[in-house]
């Protein structure tokens, strides 16, 4: 299958909710608690990334099969979410669209990528791991990392199983 990645127009945004559901399906078998599979982002949180240029698509035949939302906070370009429709899955599409935030941020002056993620889900943190993200210890959080843990926490994540990570752009 060919796929291309992009950055998103107007007509994908209302597409990625699908593709968030059965992505979210997925952490059912990750023992992380109750995941309400339709608790999705807002169109309007994705359409305020798209407006920052944040949002990016992995496509087949013009239609969007994964996506990437990625905004500023604090200083860095975060990853807010990453999700890749399962029957596309292990085609490499994850990392693509990693690679595509990265090059983006690197191309407008950032200096780094951040991210949370869960620290033992395999598709969590090893595999950003994997594209060069490591794990920060709470005495190089920032505020906004506090702020974030936080919000994990009224979301009833488990907290002891989170972290943040940060990947150095060239």
């Amino acid at each position: 299958m060919t796929y291309t990645i992009r950055q998103a127009v107007a007509a994908d945004l209302p597409l990625l909710a699908d593709i968030e559901r059965a992505a979210g399906a997925l952490f059912a078998d990750a023992n992380i608690g109750e995941v309400d599979v339709d608790d999705v982002a807002e169109l309007r949180l994705i359409e305020s990334v798209a407006r920052a240029g944040g949002v990016f698509v992995a496509v087949k035949d013009d239609a969007p099969v994964g996506f990437i939302l990625a905004a500023p906070l604090d200083i860095h370009i975060h990853i807010y979410e990453l999700s890749v429709h399962p029957a596309h899955g292990r085609q490499g599409l994850g990392r693509r669209l990693v690679d595509a935030v990265c090059d983006d941020a690197s191309a407008r002056g950032f200096k780094a990528v951040t991210l949370s993620t869960f620290r033992d889900v395999p598709w969590n943190a090893p595999f950003y791991a994997s594209c060069g993200f490591r794990i920060l210890d709470p005495a190089e959080w920032t505020p906004a990392f506090y702020l974030a843990h936080y919000h994990e926490a009224d979301m009833g994540l488990p907290l002891e199983r989170r972290c943040f990570m940060r990947k150095e752009l060239k």
